[in-house]
């Protein structure tokens, strides 16, 4: 049968050949499922800022729920998220100004980071395709289910 290429963005495999393989790299699926899992790592003041700009989302308004999802051009943050993201945008600046002062700057735990991650992630799922489950092992691993493989 031949090697088989397995994208993980995509979740999916195909024979792999130059054609096959360049074919996919350069599809509208694979470009946006890139896209949405790159979106999760993304800095908290670039989403604020991205999000400012857009306009509402109508339709998520009136029923929480959107059928373009995360590929929607409208913003599907209400005033609160947006009030909460600015404020850790705010955190974030401050603590910055601190370090780069030279203030001692207590550094919070392994448990700290991974629960404020677990939650950045969450609330970002909401909204996306994929799941990313964080394990005790510390791996992460990405399926339509969020289980682990």
């Amino acid at each position: 049968m031949g090697k088989r290429y397995f994208c993980d963005y995509c979740d999916r495999s195909f024979q792999d050949n130059l054609h096959n393989r360049k074919k996919h790299l350069n599809g509208v699926q694979h470009l946006r499922a890139k896209r949405v899992w790159y979106d999760l790592f993304r800095d908290a003041a670039a989403i604020l800022q991205e999000e400012q700009t857009k306009k509402p989302c109508r339709k998520f308004l009136q029923t929480g729920q959107c059928d373009f999802g995360s590929n929607c051009r409208f913003s599907h943050m209400t005033e609160q998220d947006l009030e909460k993201l600015s404020a850790q945008v705010q955190g974030e600046q401050r603590s910055k100004e601190l370090r780069q002062e030279g203030a001692d700057v207590p550094p919070g735990t392994i448990e700290d980071w991974l629960e404020k991650r677990a939650k950045r992630l969450s609330a970002a799922q909401s909204n996306r395709k994929w799941n990313v489950a964080v394990h005790t092992s510390g791996c992460f691993c990405r399926n339509r289910r969020g289980a682990h493989y």
